[in-house]
């Protein structure tokens, strides 16, 4: 009979959790290794749907062994876990007890199934999340070459040690941006030449797309990015009494927030939809940071359109993209 396995992984060890036919919880702890994979399909056979949460890196392995079986596997969200916890008024937290929500949450929620990131996509991913490290180091320098400055009394050899360090991550960051823009002009020539057909979006806001969306794998609506990106309005209301403002849902990717607040202030000046948004938006008297946060949607489902498409964007057709 066919299982839900609960996973609780971390970097060294993995539980499971599973109901048994009498009602009651089996569980096990086996290394984060192929070995302790090769128990888990021993142990509970490959006909089961295995649920485990977007831990890190840690659960990748994992999840692609089974992948390569030809098992079901699900990815969750930890913060859906988290909420599926507290909605369950569950305040034991343990290894042993997360399985056991896990394993619940995959019994009495749809499930999507995982599919594993194109490895050329992976790499990009790695290379960003380096060009974000060195970006994070090079501000602190300048922070505190600035600092030493001010002081009026900077010492020559730790200025010049900034200095060349400073020179060092920038061209590293060079480089791995000219990497990334290789890798996606070869692999994905087509979903570049098609994203930067919209105006507002250059090699960097295309790169950014192609990163998050696995070249558009990994979402079936544009809305789903949206809320991924954490552009969703979150509506701060109840009964008649409480009426806020409402907000955009910062829980996403802030990177690509930044990016697409970057590309709308660009496609404001040249992309048809985006000026005819930002003139009415504009003269309805909305802050400006709404409508920068207005256009960047328009972007993603511009974005998403296009791709789907597979047609270049035209403004003077846009209805038969839906946008």
């Amino acid at each position: 009979m066919s299982k839900v396995i609960g996973i609780d992984i971390s970097k060294q060890t993995f539980d499971v959790s599973f109901l048994k036919e009498n009602k009651k919880w089996e569980h096990k702890v086996y290394h984060n290794n192929k070995t302790g994979f090769k128990q888990l399909i021993k142990a509970v056979g490959l006909n089961n749907t295995f649920v485990m949460e977007a831990s890190g890196p840690y659960y990748l392995q994992l999840a692609n062994f089974l992948h390569e079986k030809g098992v079901k596997v699900s990815v969750v969200n930890p913060l859906v876990i988290k909420r599926y916890s507290q909605m369950k008024m569950i305040r034991a937290k343990t290894d042993k007890k997360d399985a056991q929500i896990i394993a619940s949450y995959g019994v009495e929620q749809p499930l999507k199934y995982w599919e594993p990131t194109d490895d050329t996509i992976y790499k990009m991913q790695q290379i960003d999340t380096l060009i974000d490290s060195y970006q994070k180091q090079l501000t602190m320098l300048n922070n505190q070459l600035e600092a030493f400055t001010s002081s009026g009394k900077t010492d020559a050899n730790a200025k010049k040690s900034i200095n060349k360090m400073i020179k060092n991550l920038k061209t590293e960051i060079e480089k791995l941006q000219k990497r990334n823009k290789e890798l996606a002009e070869k692999e994905y020539a087509e979903t570049m030449e098609l994203l930067k057909s919209i105006p507002g979006i250059g090699d960097k806001t295309a790169i950014m797309f192609l990163i998050i969306t696995n070249n558009f794998s990994k979402f079936e609506h544009y809305k789903q990015l949206i809320a991924y990106v954490g552009f969703s309005p979150r509506i701060y209301q109840s009964g008649t009494s409480v009426n806020g403002k409402g907000h955009i849902n910062k829980i996403g990717n802030s990177k690509a927030r930044k990016v697409l607040y970057m590309a709308s202030w660009s496609a404001k000046r040249h992309n048809k939809q985006a000026i005819e948004m930002y003139e009415r938006l504009k003269f309805k008297g909305k802050p400006e940071r709404v409508i920068k946060v207005a256009i960047a949607n328009k972007l993603i489902k511009q974005a998403f359109a296009i791709v789907n498409s597979g047609k270049k964007y035209d403004e003077n057709y846009t209805k038969k993209f839906g946008f």
